[in-house]
């Protein structure tokens, strides 16, 4: 689990998966938190769940957080209130690269969850030492994400992997 400011951070394991396809309020259940209107986000879908849970299968636990992560926002006495966002990475680190994803629910947007999360993450990622650099793909019409991930240090570095989109990089920080 990662702390941040706001939120707790709780990395997918198989049983969230499961939980989650079966019933999101079973996921509720599971973390302790209520489930929002507008859960899942995005582009957090019943095919992402599927893949998630295709890969924390064959990888085992050792891929516990190189997956998904849901956000969890605290209220203001520090109790777990509901889910706000999920983020993650497209699995382990290749060739030096981990890859992230976040999207938040409508009702929490604007209020500095994505840019929380991901710094968190970011972090995460930068503790296993063959991780390098971060990316990120964006449409180049989401402004919003744009933001987040200029304001996260990452920088663009070229097309995406999808049409109209672009990918940001975030490099290992280099050590004083």
């Amino acid at each position: 689990m990662i702390h941040t400011e706001r939120l707790d951070l709780v990395p997918t394991t198989l049983a969230h998966i499961e939980a989650e396809l079966a019933d999101p309020r079973h996921l509720g259940d599971l973390l302790g938190v209520t489930i929002p209107e507008g859960w899942p986000p995005g582009e957090y879908d019943r095919d992402a769940l599927e893949y998630f849970r295709t890969k924390l299968e064959s990888g085992g636990p050792s891929h516990v957080g190189w997956y998904g992560w849901y956000a969890i926002a605290r209220n203001a006495v520090g109790q777990r209130g509901s889910l706000v966002a999920c983020g993650g990475f497209h699995g382990p680190p290749s060739d030096g690269s981990v890859e992230i994803g976040y999207s938040v629910i409508p009702s929490a947007r604007g209020q500095g969850y994505a840019g929380e999360m991901v710094r968190a993450l970011i972090a995460r990622a930068f503790e296993a030492p063959s991780v390098v650099e971060v990316i990120a793909h964006t449409s180049d019409s989401n402004a919003p994400s744009t933001k987040i991930l200029l304001r996260c240090g990452f920088h663009p570095v070229g097309p995406g992997t999808e049409p109209a989109s672009i990918q940001y990089q975030k490099p290992r920080p280099l050590r004083a």
